[in-house]
């Protein structure tokens, strides 16, 4: 597999990087690999992944008691225990490297209507007054707090106060539905149950007070909180009834006073988050407040470089654990740039007009959002000053090699882009950008440091060159802490350690390239297998997206005649029709980009893709509608209306 060269990092580039001052502390403290070789490097990490955490904590400046013993080792991946002895408070690091009171903390923009700053003194305030008003209801460490919230600096603000105390936090965006809600946050109970008054997007306000009042009432929170937005809250608050109140009159009785945090285990839980439940009602997957925080601040801090005076954007939602990746941004001392609505509202360049505006550092976002900027014709190379802008990630599908191009030719040519993958099960990544190396179109370029990743084939063996299954084969901190409502740890052994007995198996189909980075080709309960073969979906959407006759497309593995063939569905752009010759041509293409074993046997045309509220296209709910099966949590789903056109097709019946 040969990827083409696109960037290098400047010697100077990589003596300025994080990674490399933490890298010398390394070889000075624990003798590890000198220089700035990222394999040696890395090697050492995952050997010594005691002696690599301790340092994390002391270089980052975790606060809080570490106690003598970095990693206690129990023979397995789930029985080895981090920072055993440690107590700390994931709120309290969050804050500790916060910046003078009027410097910004967060700034926020919602499509073109709203424009907001908090500065760190008025962030510690909000947060102060809010933990003083859940104290006051009585919530107490290991009490859930629920957020159906817009990524408004509020919701920051409600998290943060939630975990000073110890509380669980767990979050949905406000376009979820009511069954979707209830089937995350009925699981866990909360006490307190925060939602906002509703939301902008595309230029509309979305009310969602028909949603919230049975959602309130099935959820029979201690209190319900409405937080204002459109300016409805106190008139929704007023509609709940009680013990509904308004988020200003909540704080009210409370002024701004030294913030107090509870430090508790490292193991203790910090935040619930949930599988797509797209198959089923979601899994709630419980995550520790060290390890969260450890993890990401090794990713935030060494892999993405980021500091005191960075201003950080990632385009999500509350519903995406982008958004928790996201905020733990604070604890390195950066800014948090939020945006929340449509990022093509109310012009296609709102989201790099808003990277211009305030100097954005790191610009995270989608890799379809990329491929509809280059769809679009956008350039913001031409239009747009972006000297601040140091990296652009990407994330929530494979990013094609296409999109890799089009960053690099419209976007920045200097910039470190860098694909990345991990996901909701561990809240962070797998592998991820390396500010030492140099991208290759396609590629991520590497795994993250004292993660053990590799790649097994289906007999349980590493593979080089070919493709197989993502595998982690030794524990990290930001594994969960297990599945709410498990107490055996039956379905949270399920879910990660019965393919490889032992070994996590992420349900990624994965290949190392030449350069030691990662190419990922799609879910593997996704892949397809015709007369055997396993086929990446993304190995196709890389090949048929680039046409500019289609927008997008899904693909499934149809049983058929004892095998599986391969059935492809395609969005098309506007002004195309599906023709005999268009789909001889995209056959082709696909034929000659990939092998004729990824030719589809069907290719069928719909005016939508069904997709989830985070924007991933879900393929094994198409699967469960063209086989006659339920998909039995449409309410995951941001577009459920869309599946119809997959059920009963007459062309998938011969």
């Amino acid at each position: 597999m040969a990827h083409r060269l696109l960037w290098t990092p400047s010697a100077e580039r990589i003596e300025a990087q994080p990674m490399t001052g933490f890298a010398r502390a390394a070889q000075a403290r624990c003798d590890a690999p000198g220089g700035t070789d990222y394999g040696p490097f890395h090697a050492w990490s995952v050997e010594n992944r005691g002696a690599f955490w301790d340092l994390v904590w002391d270089e980052c400046g975790v606060v809080g008691e570490k106690g003598g013993l970095a990693l206690e080792e129990g023979g397995s991946m789930r029985a080895d225990r981090f920072f055993p002895q440690a107590r700390l408070n994931f709120a309290e690091n969050l804050l500790a490297k916060a910046g003078a009171d009027g410097e910004d903390a967060i700034v926020f923009r919602g499509e073109g209507r709203v424009e907001r700053r908090l500065s760190w003194g008025a962030l510690r305030a909000l947060v102060s007054r809010l933990a003083q008003a859940m104290r006051a209801e009585g919530v107490v460490a290991g009490d859930r707090v629920c957020g159906m919230m817009a990524n408004v600096p509020e919701t920051v603000a409600i998290m943060l106060a939630a975990t000073s105390i110890g509380a669980v936090w767990s979050s949905c965006s406000p376009d979820f539905g009511e069954r979707g809600v209830l089937d995350r946050f009925g699981q866990i109970e909360p006490k307190l149950f925060f939602a906002c008054d509703g939301y902008h997007y595309a230029g509309k306000e979305i009310d969602i007070g028909d949603k919230l009042v049975p959602i309130a009432a099935a959820l029979r929170a201690q209190r319900t909180i409405v937080v204002d937005y459109l300016g409805e809250a106190g008139a929704l608050a007023a509609r709940l009834g009680a013990p509904a109140v308004d988020l200003a009159a909540f704080v009210a009785p409370f002024e701004p006073a030294p913030l107090a945090f509870e430090r508790l285990p490292f193991a203790h839980p910090l935040y619930i988050l949930f599988s797509s439940g797209t198959t089923g009602v979601p899994k709630c997957i419980v995550h520790s407040a060290g390890g969260t925080l450890l993890q990401h601040l090794k990713e935030h801090r060494l892999h993405c470089g980021s500091g005191q005076g960075s201003r950080v954007f990632y385009f999500t939602t509350c519903g995406w654990m982008m958004w928790n990746w996201l905020v733990s941004a604070l604890g390195v001392g950066a800014t948090l740039l939020l945006y929340d609505g449509s990022p093509f509202h109310p012009a296609p360049t709102v989201l790099f007009d808003y990277a211009r505006d305030e100097r954005a550092t790191f610009f995270g976002t989608s890799a379809k959002y990329i491929d509809a900027c280059r769809k679009l014709g956008l350039a913001p190379r031409e239009t747009h000053d972006l000297s601040a802008l140091a990296m652009i990630a990407s994330t929530g599908s494979p990013l094609s090699p296409e999109g890799f191009d089009y960053v690099y030719a419209a976007v920045k040519p200097d910039v470190h882009l860098a694909s990345i993958s991990g996901g909701t099960d561990i809240v962070s990544c797998f592998v991820l950008g390396i500010p030492w190396r140099p991208v290759y179109e396609g590629e991520i370029q590497g795994p993250g440091l004292a993660m053990a990743v590799d790649v097994y084939d289906e007999k349980g063996r590493p593979v080089r060159g070919e493709k197989g299954d993502l595998v982690c084969t030794k524990a990290f901190p930001a594994m969960p802490v297990g599945f709410w409502n498990d107490p055996t740890g039956e379905r949270y052994e399920a879910a990660y350690f019965a393919q490889f007995p032992g070994l996590w198996c992420h349900g990624d189909f994965a290949e190392w390239t030449s350069h030691d980075g990662i190419v990922i080709h799609g879910r593997s309960d996704a892949t397809l297998n015709p007369q055997g073969v396993r086929i990446g979906t993304a190995e196709i959407y890389n090949i048929v997206e680039k046409m500019e006759e289609v927008a997008e497309s899904i693909c499934i593995g149809q049983p058929h005649d004892g095998d599986v063939r391969v059935v492809l569905f395609v969005r098309l752009a506007e002004g195309h029709a599906l023709d005999d010759a268009l789909v001889s041509r995209i056959r082709a293409a696909i034929r000659t980009g990939a092998s004729p074993r990824h030719v589809p046997a069907k290719v069928l045309a719909v005016t939508d893709i069904p997709r989830t509220k985070s924007g991933k296209i879900v393929e094994l709910a198409v699967r469960e509608v063209v086989e006659g099966r339920p998909v039995k949590n449409k309410e995951a789903l941001a577009n459920p209306e869309a599946l119809d056109q997959f059920a009963d097709r007459e062309e998938l019946a011969s």
